[in-house]
């Protein structure tokens, strides 16, 4: 991604560069929910991961961390308020409220809509190529996607069906299990910041690997675990982890197959227990390593 300066508005100009701030309840991400990283409108440098946004009905978009480096703070003029800007081009993003209790890490970056640019997901793998995917089943499709989307280093999670004879298969479809396709996440993330190894690990940590029909109460073929393996490596790390967790007694479900094809799931399987406020109801971090 460019971090060039690009061209600015009289509105973005008045809220970048002049330190101006959009009038509540206006700004097009206030309530804006989709996987993809949040850039700078002004230089292109990426501030903050989807998985950091949160709804806060404060009238103005909200994220509870930022990218590393990638946002600095300096007390206003009056003394009463910390200003958040791009490290990068100064460019003024908002302001940060701690001690709110709002999500665990009690931390609110309030930041104008017209200080940033979302990138989805598909976007940045066009641009970005350090970006790199994996992709697990462990049972119903949101759980997975809730609990990973916590994890450093994940720019975003896409449930779907994979391993399957039909194309483009509906949720009725995989549902039937007569496509043999099963409920499959797709985790987009930053290799430099989390390993393959690390989410493999999180993804054994979040499911019961040893369920053999499904996961929980979701009894059926499409609810089964597995770890659809693109490289050699990543099959020889999933086998090793494997080989750990059975060396402390644990009898492995899981299976390892090739990548096939992921068939993204209708729009509203996407981000659920976010957009429902609900949190999984079968899964749960359970620690193994």
């Amino acid at each position: 991604m460019s971090n060039d300066r690009n061209s600015l508005n009289n509105e973005e100009r008045r809220v970048i560069i002049d330190k101006g701030t959009e009038h509540p309840f206006t700004g097009q991400y206030t309530d804006f929910i989709e996987g993809g990283v949040y850039l700078c409108k002004q230089c292109n440098a990426p501030l903050y991961t989807s998985q950091h946004k949160f709804q806060s009905s404060c009238g103005w978009p909200s994220f509870d961390d930022e990218i590393d480096g990638a946002v600095k703070r300096e007390m206003d003029s009056d003394g009463q308020r910390t200003e958040i800007l791009c490290a990068h081009c100064d460019g003024h993003l908002g302001h940060v409220f701690e001690g709110e209790m709002l999500t665990d890490k009690n931390l609110r970056h309030c930041v104008n809509s017209v200080s940033l640019k979302f990138m989805s997901s598909d976007e940045l793998k066009k641009e970005d190529q350090t970006i790199q995917s994996a992709y697990f089943a462990g049972g119903c499709f949101w759980g997975v996607e809730h609990l990973m989307n916590q994890q450093d280093g994940v720019v975003s999670v896409a449930s779907g069906y994979m391993g399957g004879e039909t194309e483009n298969p509906s949720y009725e479809q995989v549902c039937s299990k007569t496509t043999g396709h099963l409920e499959v996440v797709e985790v987009s993330y930053y290799p430099e910041q989390v390993s393959f190894e690390t989410l493999t690990k999180l993804f054994f940590e979040i499911h019961d690997p040893t369920q053999s029909d499904g996961q929980g109460p979701d009894i059926g073929s499409q609810y089964l675990s597995a770890i659809f393996y693109q490289t050699d490596e990543e099959k020889q790390v999933s086998e090793k982890l494997i080989e750990i967790l059975e060396g402390n007694g644990l009898k492995i479900a899981t299976q390892l197959l090739p990548l096939s094809t992921f068939w993204k799931a209708e729009d509203y399987h996407q981000d659920y227990y976010q957009k429902n406020g609900q949190q999984p109801y079968c899964h749960q971090y359970e620690r193994r390593f």
